[in-house]
């Protein structure tokens, strides 16, 4: 099976972990060539977020990432440490660098769990996954090839310009020789949120975001990443890209994406 990422090398130091990936084509991205898909850079990201110093206990709760600039499709190293240790809450950060300078830099929030089925409480509406319509790839029209690897379900009666359902899957493993889990598969193509259902009908104005943020009431299963999206842009060049999150058991989550608006 092919794969996003070659993990390099990994070594542990005392401030926390350090490790080297290469690049496959199968990153590329949507707006520069030479650059990385976001979606791609922060599903590796996860990947080494959940495999650094795991805790039964606790479980991500938040993670935000922050996009210092272009991410170049080369090899590049990923640090990770932890930032605010604690035995309830813990702040863990990961910083992803190329060509000697840093190109994100996420932080997550690990959480202790306990039962609270007493008081659970959900106020988005379930959306089901359109399982009687072909798989497709409704981003084909996107450059890079990050985005051929994604193929989609979607129902047209509840897909527009602005707003929309998407059912998006890939079969490309996130790093090469290792099992991708459900967490990290899910990650990796939740940056593409901010083109599924864009406002233009061109690409007169470019829209790239600044960063991800994502809040999850539970972490996801399963391979089909429902995303409940809306696209807003505001009057003086900035606008907002929110997604309600799904899996196919549900509702598990948040994610925003604040937007530069560029006249091309």
């Amino acid at each position: 099976m092919s794969s996003y990422y070659q993990l390099l090398s990994r070594q542990h130091t005392e401030y926390g972990q350090v490790s080297q990936y290469r690049c496959t084509e199968l990153v590329q991205g949507a707006w520069n060539p030479h650059e990385q898909h976001m979606a791609a850079a922060s599903g590796v990201i996860c990947a080494e977020l959940e495999q650094f110093q795991p805790r039964p206990e606790m479980r991500i709760g938040r993670i935000s990432f922050d996009i210092l600039g272009l991410i170049p499709a080369t090899d590049f190293e990923i640090n990770t440490r932890v930032i605010r240790a604690g035995r309830t809450i813990e702040l863990v950060e990961a910083t992803m660098s190329a060509q000697g300078k840093d190109c994100i830099i996420a932080r997550v929030w690990r959480m202790m769990t306990q039962d609270s089925t007493a008081v659970m409480g959900i106020e988005d509406a379930v959306q089901q996954r359109p399982t009687h319509l072909p798989v497709q790839n409704i981003l084909g029209n996107w450059d890079g090839k990050f985005i051929q690897t994604v193929k989609s379900q979607v129902e047209p009666s509840t897909h527009r310009a602005g707003k929309g359902i998407v059912w998006l899957n890939t079969d490309v493993d996130m790093v090469e020789g290792q099992t991708t889990s459900d967490f990290v598969h899910l990650m990796g193509m939740l940056d593409t949120a901010n083109g599924i259902v864009p406002r233009l009908p061109d690409l007169s104005w470019a829209f790239p975001n600044l960063d991800l943020q994502i809040h999850l009431l539970r972490m996801p299963r399963g391979r089909w990443l429902g995303l409940e999206t809306q696209q807003q842009y505001g009057d003086d060049g900035i606008g907002l890209t929110s997604s309600v999150l799904h899996d196919d058991f549900g509702v598990f989550g948040r994610s925003e994406q604040i937007l530069t608006l560029r006249k091309m």
